[in-house]
């Protein structure tokens, strides 16, 4: 269980196209540590131009690097930094920094509720470019808030509902998340099936208006699907696959995202 604390907040935590919620709810304990390398490939086959569905194909590649500390039992810090690579549009996107705090759980017959709070900030570390549907971000720093709710069964079934505010600094407009995710959780073994779901307030249509564009204006919507399998090798050693697949939305790619993990227990 202590690889998954890390794991399950750290493989999507970069990008709207790969996330599955910014907070999880397990803890790493205090003074524990992961670190987690992630791998991947977006495969998209159509864009949605505002909510117009059109064959613009773009092939996304990255690299996640990640940490999780535990500063106390019930407060952890993740810190994530990604590089991307689309076309001839390669760099280092946004990093992310994530603290959140467990203020409420009890114990049942059947099982742990458990809420929690986080807030963090993503900000670009690099000068990308912003203009075209190779670009890699939207270069804007965001402020998040997020609560959750987390149950988990004595069998090991767990279920998380989370929301928030995320405030986009710049032209991006501010949006709404929200993630479902159910799964289990086993001695060596986790999975989890999970909705994610995003409502951007305003903002500009990809072609609905004239050129020149400001891609920064682009609002985002999407409902998205997918699931992660976890194994653990050792104490210290662990792996992961994820799938996940945009449903529909607005001014996004749809296609399958493939990924792999290694995680590494300090």
């Amino acid at each position: 269980m202590k690889t998954l604390a890390v794991l399950i907040v750290s493989l999507f935590i970069f990008q709207h196209s790969f996330s599955q919620g910014k907070i999880d709810g397990f803890y790493k304990g205090k003074s524990k540590g992961s670190v987690v390398l992630g791998l991947g490939f977006e495969d998209s086959k159509n864009y949605f131009a505002g909510t117009e569905k059109i064959g613009l194909s773009r092939d996304l590649y990255y690299i996640n690097l990640c940490g999780a500390y535990g500063i106390t039992d019930h407060l952890d810090v993740n810190v994530s930094l990604p590089y991307l690579s689309s076309d001839d549009e390669s760099d280092f996107q946004d990093i992310s920094i994530m603290v959140k705090y467990r203020f409420f759980q009890t114990t049942s017959e059947t099982g742990n509720l458990e809420f929690s709070l986080g807030a963090g900030l993503s900000t670009p570390v690099s000068d990308y470019n912003v203009g075209g549907l190779n670009d890699i971000g939207q270069q804007a720093t965001v402020i998040e808030t997020r609560a959750m709710a987390h149950y988990k069964w004595h069998s090991g079934w767990l279920a998380t509902l989370q929301s928030g505010f995320s405030f986009k600094f710049e032209e991006t407009p501010n949006s709404i998340p929200v993630t479902l995710k159910a799964g289990k959780a086993a001695a060596k073994w986790y999975y989890d099936v999970f909705y994610d779901y995003q409502h951007a307030f305003g903002g500009i249509d990809y072609r609905g208006t004239p050129p020149p564009q400001n891609f920064s204006e682009l609002g985002v919507d999407y409902h998205k699907v997918g699931g992660t399998v976890y194994r653990s090798f050792s104490e210290s050693f662990g792996a992961a696959l994820n799938l996940s697949y945009l449903l529909g939305g607005r001014n996004t790619f749809q296609g399958p995202v493939y990924g792999v993990s290694i995680v590494y227990n300090l």
